[in-house]
């Protein structure tokens, strides 16, 4: 007997009838799971910098200077993750689990691959990074051993986030969020032994995170691979690449918009790094915390956009466009109304959380100031949020990628550059208010519209497929 979950996802891929109850109702079993995962992976960054920041303000505004760095190649590899995942998604929408199961296997590969050229490639620059962000000598050494390790550490982040979002796509968000809440505590295990019993500071920090990254791609591979033999039918064996080119170019086709956005867009987040970096270590570390904390906001607007992006997914996949659209509005509202609510508390109790991160009362007082200013965008930030992953389900990357890289550079980096030298760093966070605001804006519109709803992709490989 399969769970509520199931009969509604068999619903929605057999064309059945499906009541707006029914709808709302198979959301938020979609969505709670994702929500509590999105939960432990912003306590495993509040721990991290928790207790980074029991050590002062310069070893936080180390692991601070690098973050947008980190946050890049992270970003990469879901963009990775994304030209397969959908995939997944519209095969598991048309019934066509089997394929669903061959294109996971084949994405294992190739991202894989991918997670290991990036793995590389930030390992290389992690010696000088510090310093092209403006880092002072007091923090430039522990900045760059924590890249460094954080860069060998990314082929395993590869494989965990390949594997998380395959499984999403598939409706399976339940395990990945249980994965998500053990890293978290295995997290505080590892940081605590590494960063104080062991005394390695920064770098300890940096070994207790990608050690419970590794247990967690440990257990998120072994399930995923089961589960796609299931799907495919042949258990216990990995099923040759029958057509693995098909796939990829599938995926290219979805990803490199995401790869372009994510270079730019990220790199928009490293040049404001550069903005801040002449402030100081207690602005570095304040900007760096409240981000942090402001994560917490995001939560129901992540869970909600890997919710839509499967949602969406598997109903266009099923040939149901209205029931698209349906879906793609029950999450935006949603995840608005939710974000709305966490924004009021954060605007209330901003000094409180600031101060279980830092003892350094400027740098309570100053992220407190930049974490009321954000709490004005959230509703407007979860509009974005999911109806980016609302586009990303129906393989629609390249329009929104145009929008997030044009949010980001012209509005966020140019309001910024002008108000900075006036304001300081809220004059950081004014900027980012009001970019996040517009970027809601104009996903809603086109939302709206039908262009977003992409069919072509599915009815390509299916063409390919009787070739």
């Amino acid at each position: 007997m399969g769970t509520n979950k199931d009969i509604l996802l068999g619903k929605l891929r057999d064309g059945e009838a499906l009541p707006s109850g029914g709808q709302i109702k198979l959301t938020f079993l979609l969505a709670v799971p994702a929500i509590f995962a999105q939960l432990a992976m912003c306590l495993m960054s509040f721990i991290d910098a928790a207790m980074v920041g029991r050590l002062g303000s310069a070893p936080a505004a180390a692991i601070g200077i690098v973050s947008t760095a980190t946050w890049l190649f992270g970003s990469l590899c879901y963009a990775n993750s994304s030209g397969f995942s959908v995939q997944i998604a519209h095969r598991c929408g048309a019934h066509d689990f089997g394929e669903a199961g061959t294109i996971f296997r084949e994405g294992l590969f190739f991202t894989f691959l991918a997670g290991l050229i990036l793995g590389g490639t930030a390992f290389a620059i992690g010696g000088p990074l510090p310093v092209w962000l403006g880092g002072g000598e007091d923090i430039v050494e522990d900045a760059s051993g924590y890249f460094r390790i954080y860069a060998a550490f990314l082929p395993i982040f590869q494989i965990a986030v390949f594997c998380e979002a395959s499984l999403i796509a598939s409706g399976n968000l339940k395990f990945p969020s249980i994965v998500s809440m053990l890293m978290c505590l295995l997290d505080v295990g590892f940081n605590y032994i590494f960063i104080f019993l062991l005394d390695m500071g920064v770098e300890g920090a940096a070994i207790g995170t990608g050690l419970s990254e590794l247990c967690a791609a440990a257990a998120l591979l072994f399930y995923a691979l089961r589960s796609s033999a299931e799907l495919g039918g042949r258990r216990g064996r990995i099923r040759p690449f029958r057509d693995g080119r098909r796939s990829l170019r599938a995926a290219a086709g979805i990803s490199w918009p995401l790869w372009i956005q994510n270079i730019v867009t990220r790199g928009a987040h490293v040049a404001a790094t550069a903005l801040v970096a002449p402030l100081g270590t207690i602005a570095i570390a304040a900007n760096s915390f409240a981000i942090i904390a402001e994560g917490f906001c995001y939560l129901p607007g992540f869970g909600m956009q890997d919710a839509a992006t499967t949602l969406v997914g598997q109903s266009l996949g099923a040939g149901r466009k209205n029931l698209a659209r349906r879906f793609a509005w029950i999450t935006i509202c949603a995840g608005a109304v939710m974000m709305s609510c966490l924004a009021v508390l954060m605007w209330a109790f901003a000094p409180q959380i600031m101060g279980l991160m830092s003892r350094d009362p400027q740098v309570v007082a100053l992220g407190a100031e930049c974490l009321r200013i954000e709490a004005w965008a959230e509703m407007f930030f979860a509009v974005g949020i999911v109806g980016n992953g609302c586009c990303v389900g129906a393989g629609d990357t390249l329009v929104p990628s145009v929008v997030n890289v044009g949010c980001m550079w012209l509005v966020r980096i140019g309001l910024a550059s002008l108000l900075i030298p006036h304001f300081g760093l809220q004059g950081y966070w004014i900027a980012m208010a009001v970019e996040l605001s517009v970027r809601g804006l104009i996903f809603a519109a086109r939302i709206r519209g039908d262009k977003w709803m992409k069919t072509n992709l599915l009815l390509s490989l299916d063409v390919e497929k009787r070739r």
